[in-house]
């Protein structure tokens, strides 16, 4: 059960603070596999509302969803360079199998270009197979070697996209389009303000002609890259020969992208809304959206406020909302107060004895503590529509606090000294004027450990002189510390 005071303040040790709370609130646990872990039920429903969010969003935009081997011949990987460079060091490689040794080594998927590379060449023979729009659910396996639960973890879920086209412009609309599909559900189901960015090419996918990506801020003010869009030419096409007969009859490489959000999203909705109590969840995502606590201290008076409770849950229920009654009676109401505000939910209604008598109840919002966030006497002919006004109003909040934070923590700076001066002392996100080398990157990495986070696209484009370098540009980066 939740225990407030085993929460470590997030301005005590934000790492430790983050471990608590997975912890306490029952997301996850580690595995006997080192760098592994178990998602436990509540914190695998909130990655089923992510990924009913996500998932909508693809079938709506003209995807489908299939399916891959989690074993890879070895030699796919090898048949595109920067794609075997990139990925050796994180290859989990299976030698033997049913007590033999193998022919051929087996990679576990890091991630599935190649071999879906290998089947699209045989499903695409003509203009009229083209655009094909894939994306699959599945576990991925890299071997990391510091892991942290939902951020970076040996073994994790994720989706990936895997599209063809017949030209670049239709494969580069794709990978802005599933961009800003990922902005639109970390936006609004998420409550996550982001940066869509291009990669730096030190950054970028391996094997990817561009990458772009979404960065949010978190908690302490550290980066998370929450997803990434992948525009990969013809890379792979030709590795794997995916090509198809155009209008003319000539024969043509595809032009393919991939993309993907993982569970790495979890961690980003703990760090970025989490406060000192524990989670603060999104409506949108929440896996319980409102919880009942029924008071009473006398037995005569617990079938009435049940009634009522039950009452209420029928009617929230009834309207779609994911509701539960808390009916433990080894618990004070106190503890169970604690304890949900410890998993986050968004609404908490509690039911006793004179609410039962006023046929009314009392509304108190995880995202405003104590008096303020409580709404005395809401009858119960308006609970419903009470509690609905308030996801919508609670979804909203959280937006724009994170959205404050970000503002509050985002620094422009113009000399390195500055640059240094800012990340020590207040971190964040730093927006600087950049011109610099992947060496230039490497040294500031070095120096501050801090990274080139992306190269914003929405900003104007002002001319300034690089942070570092000096030189004149209109290119503009961010930087920050990041997980």
């Amino acid at each position: 059960m939740a225990d407030n005071n085993k929460i470590t303040p997030q301005n005590e040790d934000y790492s430790r603070w983050y471990l608590d709370v997975i912890r306490e609130a029952e997301l996850a646990e580690d595995s006997p596999v080192r760098g592994s872990m178990v998602i436990r039920p509540y914190g695998y429903a909130l990655w089923e509302a992510i990924q009913s969010g996500l998932d909508r969003r693809f079938k709506a935009t003209g995807h489908v969803n299939a399916y891959f081997p989690l074993f890879i011949p070895k030699s796919f990987l090898q048949k595109e360079t920067e794609h075997i460079e990139g990925f050796s060091p994180e290859l989990a490689v299976v030698t033997i199998g049913g007590g033999n040794t193998l022919e051929e080594p087996l990679v576990v998927r890091p991630t599935s270009e190649t071999i879906i590379g290998h089947h699209y060449a045989k499903w695409i023979q003509s203009y009229r197979d083209l655009p094909l729009l894939i994306n699959q659910w599945a576990n991925v396996v890299r071997w990391e070697m510091r892991t942290r639960p939902f951020l970076r973890t040996m073994e994790f879920l994720w989706q990936e996209g895997h599209t063809a086209h017949a030209t670049e412009k239709e494969a580069r609309e794709e990978t802005l389009r599933m961009l800003d599909v990922y902005v639109d559900f970390a936006e609004n189901d998420a409550a996550i303000p982001v940066i869509k960015g291009v990669k730096s090419d030190r950054e970028k996918f391996a094997g990817a002609v561009d990458s772009y990506t979404i960065e949010g801020m978190m908690g302490n003010g550290w980066a998370l890259q929450m997803g990434t869009s992948h525009y990969l030419g013809t890379k792979f096409a030709q590795a794997f020969n995916v090509s198809f007969l155009d209008q003319n009859n000539v024969t043509q490489l595809c032009h393919t992208t991939s993309w993907g959000i993982s569970t790495r999203m979890v961690g980003a909705v703990i760090m970025a809304h989490g406060d000192d109590r524990g989670l603060r969840l999104p409506p949108a995502l929440a896996p319980i959206q409102v919880v009942i606590v029924p008071i009473w201290r006398k037995e005569a008076e617990r079938g009435p406020v049940l009634e009522i409770a039950d009452h209420v849950h029928a009617s929230l229920r009834d309207e779609g909302m994911r509701v539960k009654v808390d009916r433990r009676d080894d618990q004070t109401p106190g503890f169970k107060f604690n304890d949900w505000e410890m998993r986050g939910v968004p609404i908490r209604i509690e039911i006793g004895p004179k609410d039962v008598q006023q046929q009314s109840a009392v509304l108190a919002r995880r995202d405003r503590p104590g008096k303020e966030g409580k709404n005395f006497g809401v009858p119960l002919a308006g609970v419903a529509q009470e509690t609905r006004t308030l996801l919508h109003s609670i979804q909203e909040n959280l937006r724009h606090q994170a959205l404050q934070k970000r503002t509050d923590n985002t620094h422009r700076v113009t000399s390195y000294t500055a640059f240094q001066d800012v990340l020590r002392e207040q971190g964040g996100f730093l927006h600087v004027h950049w011109a610099g080398t992947t060496q230039d990157e490497e040294r500031i990495q070095k120096e501050t450990k801090a990274t080139l986070r992306c190269l914003p696209m929405e900003n104007a484009k002002e001319e300034g002189q690089c942070v570092l370098t000096g030189k004149r540009t209109n290119q503009t980066a961010i930087f920050a510390r990041a997980y």
